[in-house]
């Protein structure tokens, strides 16, 4: 399990005020957290740096698709 402590979390402007997001965190040295938006203190998914460009280029790509 990642060490979050002193994760500064933050969620796309896209979201709007409906809540139903994701929050991301990069601000800590070796890892990316995710989290539910709805559920701050609930489970959280972490990767690596490298993990979450692949993840994030997957994305991308299936977008223009």
């Amino acid at each position: 399990m990642s060490d979050l402590t002193g994760a500064l979390w933050r969620k796309s402007t896209r979201s709007g005020n409906e809540g139903n997001c994701v929050e991301v965190s990069d601000n800590l040295s070796g890892v990316v957290g995710v989290r539910d938006s709805k559920d701050i203190t609930g489970p959280t998914l972490a990767f690596t740096p490298n993990q979450w460009q692949t993840f994030i280029a997957g994305i991308q790509a299936d977008a223009l698709a």
